[in-house]
């Protein structure tokens, strides 16, 4: 593994981060009612595009970080129409 692979799994795993503590205060409070879900759609089609992207150009710190953020987004899209009814 090169030095360059190297910083794309370092940036790729803070990418994967990012939606963690949102899916976790979503689960707690069991709560969308701030969540944008026009966000979370554009998220989550992106991560699908750049995982398809990072399978073609065979690179694992791309398809690996698009993987965990696909899964991530989808999770908060899941919650916003588990939850929809609690918003009012």
């Amino acid at each position: 593994m090169n030095r360059i692979e190297i910083v794309g799994i370092l940036a790729g795993a803070l990418s994967c981060t990012t939606f963690l503590p949102q899916v976790i205060k979503t689960y707690k409070s069991r709560s969308t009612k701030d969540v944008s879900l026009v966000m979370f759609i554009i998220a989550t089609i992106s991560s699908a595009l750049w995982l398809i992207y990072g399978i073609l150009i065979d690179s694992f710190s791309v398809t690996f970080t698009n993987v965990i953020v696909f899964i991530s987004s989808a999770i908060m899209l899941y919650l916003k129409v588990k939850y929809r009814n609690r918003e009012n």
